[in-house]
């Protein structure tokens, strides 16, 4: 109906149209447009001027044009025959149908869509509209730039970089805490949200009939729900920024507490040489102990670390390796004190004892050079003499009477090769001789005196007899003493490596040199190093120091924790993956910051390879503490059984290690039981079955098979080996049968060889012709398949079975 449509401007009509299609309601899939051009007071030109205008700029599915033509005479004839020209060009772009009133208006368009102008019943306010609609947007706009805002602040907390003081990470919570509060206030644009959503809930019940709200309703519905999501999430999100911030504060306090008190668990060197020296030393070991009270700060710190780890703090790995780091160096400074408490006060002791005898040995030099020998002449003045020494004697200290063997026993961990106080007795003893002499050629009858006798007799030790001799004593102790130190040794080489490599792949600090796969990957290149340590530090290490007054008990200490020795098995399975992994990653530039910051003269690989060695190490020092250990005394059978122990471990690492090398088997190796045996054999195979017999053909050809034997099963390997550079120099065992134990017998003897022995299956089914390589390895077989079997036919016989029987035949022969 405006009668200048043809003088608004192309842009601004666009614009119009554009979002008169894009408005809610006509985003419904399916909407189609009517067009109604009011052109009852205008002309032809006006009429076709906007048509075609509408034909170039409407956007939308245009369903119809509907024109009120002229109703003057002549501009009606005009547009009569003007459309009459034009209808076919108006047609191939837009249906057109011209009206001559507004009652036939009622034939397209239904009155309830239509206002009363226009001859219908739809009370329309354009005016009314365009407020609601500038209302709407302007929510909707405000919803977007909160979005974004939003948007922008949780990029800059995400992008803001945590310094490393204190006071600045406070500064930045209260200032980041500022910024959300005046974000918050922003919320309260959904007060107008939700009175503009009441206004329309009210308008739809009031006035139903007067026009469709419901798409409006949903829009503002759907706005304010985006700005309740928004709220939501922005209040997740700066929560739990907010308590990184809080925890990386506690970490940063947490740190700062863990390096002042780190530097005060280290022992300072304390000795003496002298009584008087050694006294002072131990008066300020008193001190220092009393000084040591620091540590309760210590205490508070790992007792405020296990806080942190407690409430879920992030950095909870870094913060136990402090509490572990601190725990140990603690427990390391009390043993320590402890230690040199006791050398102190031995070294006291004997120092006292040496002073009494010094002062005791300058008497008697006295005495001796006051004696006249003018005086020795007579019976009287030889007698006189005697008296004076026998009642010197008397009065010898206990150190003295003791001897060397008992003095070297009792202060074995600090007695010097120094021993002056020999000289003054054997002068002393000399003089008896002579004097009694003297005496003897005035006095007859001879008078028979007893002699002192110069040692007392040794007591026995638990370990040693007198036969054994001091030298079997003094080269256990230094065996005992090789045990303990090295294991002290060892388990300060795993907490260096755990915390120097395993803990620092979660320093922040090194992320940026650490390979991501490696971060994933750690429990491969360390395996279960963490267990090893914590059996070693917390359990093993105390039992063999708890044996350096009672060396008798070391054998008895390895056997109570045999079970404990199988985390080296996990271990040892592991070590390969872990070597494969190490060899791809050896040149990281972040092992070798490590290993600067630890001062390691050795790389990883060479700490990774410890615990192996160790676990060899044990086996040759028990063998040497069994060997100056004399046989049938108490104690030493614990060492034989713990010897066996270690070296049946060994067995049993090396038998699992081969174990994993295994290829092709369709199941699972742990449903098989342990691994007992393994190692390689020649074998012949014969059938009683099949198409063909190749009994006699085949024994002439053995083949090369590996076997294993589990408690449940025996199974045939080949061994492979690749050749060349570059090539995996572990072998490889591909699986080739499987025999289930309680379908296996053995001939224990083979006429011909006495390194041969027959596995039949399935009562004979199947025979396995085996060759050992020694008659030593054949034995050892059998006595594990033996055993197996006859385990076999016991559990049976508990279950009421008796159709299996054990059978002995001339050929030694088991089912």
């Amino acid at each position: 109906e405006y009668s200048a449509f043809s003088d608004i401007p192309e842009e601004s009509l666009a614009k119009v149209l554009t979002y008169l299609t894009l408005i809610p309601r006509a985003r419904q899939p399916g909407v189609k447009f009517i067009i109604i051009l009011d052109r009852r007071l205008d002309t032809w030109t006006s009429i076709k001027t906007a048509l075609a205008r509408i034909a170039a700029s409407f956007p939308g599915n245009l369903h119809l044009v509907l024109v009120l033509r002229p109703t003057s005479f002549f501009q009606r004839t005009v547009t009569d025959l003007g459309f009459r020209f034009s209808q076919e060009d108006f047609m191939l772009k837009m249906p057109v149908v011209m009206l001559s009133s507004v009652t036939d208006l009622l034939r397209y368009i239904d009155e309830n869509q239509l206002t009363s102008e226009f001859g219908g019943t739809l009370d329309y306010c354009h005016s009314d509209w365009i407020v609601l609609r500038t209302v709407i947007e302007s929510f909707a706009v405000t919803v977007k730039d909160i979005a974004q805002m939003l948007q922008a602040f949780g990029t800059e907390l995400a992008e803001t970089e945590l310094p490393d003081e204190g006071t600045a990470i406070v500064h930045l919570l209260s200032t980041h805490t500022d910024k959300y509060k005046k974000l918050k206030a922003i919320w309260s644009v959904s007060k107008e949200g939700r009175h503009l959503l009441a206004s329309l809930e009210a308008s739809g019940r009031e006035e139903d009939s007067l026009w469709d709200i419901r798409l409006d309703w949903e829009t503002v519905q759907r706005l304010l729900a985006q700005l309740r999501d928004m709220e939501s999430a922005f209040d997740g999100f700066f929560e739990k920024h907010h308590l990184k911030l809080q925890q990386y504060l506690q970490l940063l306090r947490y740190e700062h507490s863990f390096q002042e008190v780190r530097p005060t668990l280290y022992i300072v060197s304390l000795s003496g040489e002298t009584l008087t020296q050694t006294e002072q030393t131990l008066r300020d070991l008193d001190s220092l102990e009393a000084h040591a009270q620091e540590m309760a700060r210590v205490q508070t710190v790992i007792l405020h670390g296990h806080q942190l780890a407690a409430c879920h703090h992030y950095a909870m790995a870094l913060i136990m390796q402090r509490c572990n780091e601190l725990r140990h160096r603690c427990d390391t400074l009390s043993k320590a004190l402890r230690a040199k408490h006791t050398h102190l006060s031995q070294a006291y002791q004997l120092l006292l004892r040496l002073d009494q005898a010094q002062s005791w040995c300058d008497d008697g030099a006295y005495l001796l050079a006051q004696q006249l020998v003018e005086k020795f002449q007579s019976k009287e003045g030889a007698q006189a003499a005697l008296k004076d020494i026998d009642r010197f004697l008397e009065g010898a200290p206990s150190l003295l009477n003791s001897g060397p063997d008992l003095l070297a026993m009792e202060f074995e961990s600090v007695l010097t090769p120094e021993r002056q106080h020999t000289a003054v007795q054997e002068m002393i003893h000399n003089r008896q001789v002579c004097l009694r002499k003297l005496a003897d050629k005035h006095v007859r009858p001879i008078q028979l005196v007893a002699p002192r006798p110069e040692n007392p007799p040794r007591s026995k030790s638990p370990l040693f007899s007198p036969k054994h001799g001091p030298l079997a004593l003094c080269l256990h102790s230094h065996v005992m003493r090789e045990l303990i130190e090295t294991e002290r040794v060892y388990v300060e080489e795993l907490l260096s490596v755990l915390l120097g490599y395993r803990g620092e792949m979660e320093n922040p600090g090194l992320s940026g040199l650490l390979p991501p796969i490696l971060q994933s990957k750690k429990d491969i290149l360390f395996g279960n190093m963490p267990e090893i340590y914590n059996f070693h530090s917390r359990v093993f290490l105390q039992d063999l120091e708890g044996c350096l007054e009672t060396p008798e008990g070391v054998g008895a200490c390895f056997l109570e924790r045999k079970e404990n020795f199988q985390v080296y098995e996990c271990y040892c399975q592991n070590k390969s993956r872990s070597e494969s992994l190490w060899r791809q990653f050896s040149d990281c530039a972040f092992f070798q910051e490590c290993q600067k910051k630890l001062e390691h003269k050795l790389g990883l690989d060479s700490y990774l390879l410890k615990p192996v060695q160790r676990l060899t190490k044990y086996q040759l020092l028990l063998k040497e503490l069994l060997k100056y250990s004399p046989g049938g005394c108490e104690g030493t059978s614990e060492l034989q059984g713990a010897l066996a122990a270690m070296l049946d471990l060994l067995k049993s690492v090396n038998d699992s290690m081969h174990q994993i090398a295994i290829t092709g088997y369709q199941g699972e190796l742990s449903d098989l039981g342990r691994v007992l045996m393994q190692g390689s054999f020649s074998v012949w195979i014969s059938h009683k079955k099949g198409p063909t017999r190749m009994k006699e053909l085949a024994r002439f050809k053995p083949m090369q098979r590996h076997l294993f034997l589990y408690e449940r099963a025996l199974l045939f390997c080949k061994r492979r080996e690749e050749h060349g550079e570059g090539a995996d120099k572990t072998p490889s065992y591909s699986f080739k049968h499987c025999l289930k134990m309680s379908a296996v017998g053995i001939t224990e003897n083979v006429k011909g060889d006495v390194k041969k022995f027959e596995i039949w299956y399935s009562g004979r089914e199947e025979v396995y012709l085996v060759q050992a390589p020694t008659v030593e390895v054949k034995m050892a077989w059998l006595n594990d398949l033996r055993r197996i079997l006859t385990n076999q036919q016991k559990l049976l016989k508990g279950l009421d079975v008796t159709h299996i029987t054990l059978q002995s035949t001339p050929n030694k022969e088991l089912v």
